[in-house]
């Protein structure tokens, strides 16, 4: 039996899908182009109007091309638990919705469409279950979900809904998983979550939160490498990220893990959304302004070397002009490294939908455009000010542009191209940052 698989949104889509595939393998199914298959696969996102309509178009061409090729149809993922019960009449082409809760159940549907018989996966009981694994085959750098789901209800946010309470894995699942990725050649490691630095764990006496997650793997990983000496350290996980933080969740007690533990990149993406108190309000974020400058400035002073990302939604209902310069002064004060920028878009089942003071689609570009063009301007200057550094880099591949140069990536996540074979894919190397290319690093590789 073969497969086709499509992913949409974000990184914990990918490392479900990966989930998915380990289950298709173990079951003998194998990956093949989607005219040759025997089972479509569509793992979906509802967060952003964007992805949700590419993924309807793409499920629509799959469905024109059912009757030729004769292969079923599963729709996975935020999608799938958004529009369950309406899906298949929206689609009559598609055979399953496997929502946020019965993914448990996906072997027992791969038996049913290798047996011939249809089996309903929405009878299920709904129950959240993390895989034992989520690793893609091949990988040096891995993602590895923690928790899942959300507890926030951000009022322009669909995710509590679609990804349910927030649940936390248990500690010892999370230790076995990276031992396995280890022992597979894997290097970097993404912790993922919803909102990931409120991760909490009970069980009896046990009780862990976000920073003494990160302090017990970091001292499994520093005890498993020791024991089994310099190899280990030289080929084993040597950089831990993290996705994505909620500021009201950022404690005092991270902010030292992330300043004494040198396995984990001083790299965080710390969502701001907006700068105008009152927006922010609006979004039930839960944090001020004063709030989130105060935090940023702690983070610098305890985390040398700290770089930041964020998300910046602008026309947000009732935002003004005012409103939109708070959001540019934040922005200048903290000096991002990058943003994701995007404008806001109604999703149904979220309160922002019936908030009045609409921003007309032309104000909405033209504010954007402005946030777009700020981030521009101070990612390259913090860029210029970074030539001439040294930095340890992780390669990930070779250049597109030229098979005589490796793609690598530093800990504060910015892109690096030097000169190298592709035999030293998936290692570390140390490199001098010499000039700029668009918003990758030109640099040389400095050899000890």
């Amino acid at each position: 039996m073969k497969y086709y698989l499509e992913t949409y949104g974000c990184q914990m889509n990918k490392a479900e899908s990966s989930a998915l595939e380990e289950i298709l393998r173990e079951k003998a199914w194998e990956q093949g182009p989607a005219d040759d298959a025997d089972l479509i696969l569509v793992n979906t996102c509802t967060v952003r109007a964007t992805a949700e309509n590419r993924a309807w178009g793409r499920i629509a061409q799959f469905a024109a091309g059912k009757k030729d090729y004769g292969y079923s149809i599963a729709i996975v993922g935020c999608m799938a638990e958004q529009y369950k019960e309406t899906m298949k009449e929206r689609v009559p082409e598609i055979d399953y919705v496997v929502g946020t809760y019965q993914k448990q159940s996906f072997g027992l549907l791969l038996d049913q469409i290798q047996a011939g018989t249809h089996y309903n996966i929405l009878d299920d009981k709904p129950v959240f279950q993390f895989s034992k694994t989520y690793h893609e085959p091949g990988a040096f750098r891995d993602f590895v979900p923690i928790m899942h789901g959300c507890n926030n209800f951000c009022t322009y946010c669909i995710v509590p809904y679609v990804r349910g309470r927030e649940v936390s894995r248990a500690p010892a699942d999370i230790l076995s998983e990276l031992d396995t990725l280890e022992d597979l050649g894997v290097r970097e490691i993404t912790l993922l979550g919803q909102n990931v630095n409120s991760y909490s764990w009970q069980d009896g006496a046990q009780a862990l939160d976000f920073p003494a997650l990160l302090r017990l793997i970091a001292a499994h990983l520093h005890e498993r490498h020791y024991a089994k000496g310099n190899a280990a350290a030289q080929d084993g996980i040597g950089w831990i990220r993290f996705l994505t933080s909620h500021p009201k969740d950022l404690s005092p007690d991270l902010i030292d893990v992330l300043a004494t533990e040198p396995l984990f990149c001083k790299h965080v993406h710390l969502c701001v959304q907006s700068g105008s108190d009152r927006i922010l309000a609006l979004m039930n974020r839960k944090y001020t302004r004063e709030y989130f400058l105060d935090l940023v400035g702690r983070m610098k002073a305890s985390i040398p070397g700290l770089s930041l990302s964020t998300d910046i939604l602008v026309g947000f209902p009732g935002e003004t002009e005012e409103d939109l310069d708070q959001t540019l002064d934040v922005m200048r004060r903290v000096e991002f490294a990058y943003s994701f920028m995007y404008h806001f878009n109604p999703r149904e089942g979220t309160s922002a939908v019936n908030l009045p003071g609409k921003v007309p689609d032309k104000v909405k570009k033209a504010r954007l455009a402005k946030v777009i063009a700020l981030q521009k301007e101070t990612t390259g200057a913090l860029m210029r000010e970074r030539i001439g550094c040294t930095d340890q880099v992780l390669i990930e591949g070779q250049s597109k542009k030229s098979s005589k140069e490796l793609v690598a990536r530093t800990a504060r996540d910015e892109m690096v191209v030097f000169r190298g074979d592709a035999s030293r894919i998936g290692q570390f190397a140390k490199v001098r940052l010499a000039g700029i290319s668009g918003n990758t690093f030109k640099a040389e590789e400095l050899h000890e």
